[in-house]
């Protein structure tokens, strides 16, 4: 029996914009290797595998060419695609048995929230190659469980950044985060994301990046509910709220097409 496929843009409600995902539902859980081979053949940043668990859905992301532990796009898309093809009622709330523990998402209207893990960095030494790759002088390194954050003081920087990814793909973790300060009043910080040794040269947006840079600029800013910007070609908005050691990410998300996949 072919299974369900969809693909969607996370972070955004205009098509060909924010970050794309397939979402995949099976009747069952799938091997691996097979859903890696999936994921290659779409080519997206991310594909999501889910099935039903119980009362939850078993939820995988894999990029072209790896498994990852915590991804925020492609879970709103799941979620965007149960509550449009009606897996789930519009007033039932999802959950996700994933690597990462258990995920919620909710509706609020036209927004999809995200209940996930908070992922605070700590300062760290500047790793080799790092400046090099990047071609930026940082005021801050910083890393968490998954990712390199680095400040710089001029959104200028970011938007301008043209790093070395043959370089990047050596620092040992699945991305590199940089961002600053937001100069437009509508949005209090941005960033961009690369994640070349993962697969992926810069992610369009990045949910799980940032559960790292919400507890980041709360903290700098004093603030617990915040509005980030990330910077990418498609570009795409993420809202933050810091909730203890949980960060609720909120965005909207379209669907471009569906169809089936045969296995």
């Amino acid at each position: 029996m072919p299974a369900r496929i969809y693909q969607v843009d996370a972070f955004t409600d205009k098509p060909f914009s924010g970050n794309p995902a397939t979402v995949c539902i099976l009747e069952k859980e799938a091997e691996s290797e097979w859903m890696e081979k999936v994921a290659s053949e779409m080519n997206l940043p991310e594909t999501a595998f889910l099935h039903v668990e119980g009362d939850r859905y078993n939820l995988r992301w894999f990029t072209p060419s790896t498994e990852v532990d915590l991804c925020g796009h492609a879970t709103l898309a799941s979620a965007h695609i149960l509550w449009e093809e009606g897996f789930l009622g519009p007033n039932k709330d999802a959950r996700f048995k994933t690597k990462s523990g258990i995920l919620g998402a909710s509706k609020k209207g036209e927004i999809i929230e995200l209940d996930f893990p908070s992922e605070p960095e700590r300062k760290v030494p500047i790793p080799g190659g790092l400046i090099e790759s990047l071609g930026v002088t940082p005021s801050y390194v910083g890393k968490n469980r998954f990712d390199y954050l680095v400040r710089v003081d001029d959104e200028a920087i970011i938007r301008n950044l043209e790093p070395d990814l043959d370089l990047l793909k050596n620092i040992p973790a699945r991305g590199i985060i940089v961002t600053s300060i937001c100069e437009r009043p509508e949005y209090d910080f941005i960033s961009r994301f690369f994640a070349p040794a993962s697969g992926i040269n810069e992610d369009p947006v990045t949910g799980s990046a940032h559960c790292c840079l919400g507890p980041f600029w709360g903290k700098i800013l004093g603030k617990s509910r915040l509005i980030g910007f990330q910077a990418s070609q498609r570009g795409g908005t993420v809202k933050v709220t810091l909730k203890g050691d949980r960060v609720i990410l909120g965005g909207k998300a379209v669907t471009i097409f569906k169809g089936e996949l045969y296995q």
